[in-house]
């Protein structure tokens, strides 16, 4: 595994568990990453990390939050 460290500005207030989840969902919305791969960086279980994902803006089904809104307006 690679790691990589980046320097947040003191101003923003921001955990590193925050930046993990960030960066986890956005390559798992990519298809970069699988669910337990993603789950395992961020170092939770695949269940949790499936839990969060709306926090995240990320949809499980691979809509998008804008998609799902327009499907649903047309059931």
């Amino acid at each position: 595994m690679t790691t990589i460290q980046i320097q947040i500005p003191n101003h923003i207030d921001i955990g590193s568990f925050e930046v993990k989840m960030i960066v986890a969902s956005k390559l798992y919305e990519q298809g970069k990453l699988s669910s337990g791969q993603a789950a395992e960086m961020v170092g939770i279980s695949k269940k949790n990390f499936i839990e969060l994902l709306g926090n995240y803006k990320v949809s499980v089904f691979g809509y998008d939050f804008g998609e799902l809104e327009n499907d649903l307006k047309n059931v």
